[in-house]
């Protein structure tokens, strides 16, 4: 299970072997005796690449539970807990919507650990990773930066409350709620329109989450979230408002090389799990234009997933 892993994490026979301190044969032999266990291919690979099956990306989220059920099992009986001091940043945004029953199962398989939490913009925590004084970071990176280990990939979208009755035209450009900069979120909302040649305006400069909420919740505008972040009492406008798709985000943790290693891997296990459990159950709220009028919003939302 853990060289399907971490095969799966850097998608290379040659980097899981590297990183497992194992001969790229014995890699091999793991995945073989895996597939043939399960009786279903869980990986496609050539001399070129190495590409997920759809029953890989399934094991993916049983492996990380088996192991993880295996080392709460350890610890159990051994009675050698993780132990020590972890230091956790983490933007705001994560901290209001899935972060708190992380911690909460955390803290609970890991009574040993001192759990000390810092919530900032993604920015500040990478330079605090960087200067040692924090182990482990739970932030939001462009797509495919390579920075960190990714969590997920996710899709960002258009955001407003419901029936708001916002309207954009060549008279009145689209009003934007954005963080301050630098935001990889806000360089791609502004990227995008421009490059469809759709005027924009900022009506709103956000520090944190909170002020993005309540200035979106006001109807002030639009603002631009990752989807699986996006709060329940606001929806997703949809492409038929003829505004722009806006590509994705990474979500990643970022670790201090000089890190305690056993909490930061107990507490990078308990993310990834929970980022297995709700990658399956996440849904949106679409927010459909009125019939033709694009740019308008005001019709009910309805529900998708």
């Amino acid at each position: 299970m853990r060289t399907f892993l971490a095969v799966a994490q850097s998608l290379s026979f040659t980097q899981a072997a590297a990183a497992l301190g194992l001969g790229q044969p014995t890699v091999s032999q793991h995945i073989r005796k895996l597939e043939q266990a399960v009786g279903r291919p869980l990986l496609v690979r050539d001399t070129r690449s190495v590409v997920l099956t759809v029953d890989g990306e399934a094991m993916v989220g049983f492996a990380r539970s088996i192991l993880a059920a295996h080392a709460q099992a350890a610890d159990y009986f051994t009675g050698t807990g993780v132990r020590g001091r972890l230091r956790f940043g983490v933007t705001d945004d994560l901290a209001l919507t899935q972060v708190p029953r992380i911690l909460r199962d955390f803290r609970h398989l890991n009574p040993g650990v001192t759990l000390d939490l810092t919530v900032s913009q993604g920015v500040h925590l990478q330079r605090r990773v960087e200067s040692g004084h924090v182990d482990v970071a739970f932030v939001k990176t462009n797509a495919g930066d390579g920075r960190g280990r990714l969590v997920r990939r996710d899709r960002l979208v258009w955001a407003a409350a419901e029936g708001t009755g916002l309207r954009w035209d060549e008279e009145r450009p689209v009003p934007l709620i954005v963080y301050q900069a630098p935001s990889p979120s806000r360089d791609l909302a502004v990227q995008a329109l421009e490059q469809a040649g759709i005027k924009h305006r900022v009506v709103c400069t956000a520090r944190g989450v909170n002020a993005v909420l309540a200035a979106t919740r006001a109807g002030l505008g639009l603002a631009i979230f990752v989807r699986s972040l996006l709060p329940s009492d606001l929806v997703e406008l949809p492409g038929s408002t003829g505004l722009p798709e806006l590509g994705e985000l990474d979500l990643v943790l970022l670790t201090n090389p000089h890190a305690p290693a056993e909490p930061v891997e107990a507490l990078t296990t308990a993310i990834l799990a929970h980022t297995d459990r709700i990658r399956s159950i996440h849904g949106t709220r679409r927010w459909p234009a009125e019939p033709g009028r694009a740019g308008a919003a005001g019709t009910r939302p309805e529900r998708t997933g």
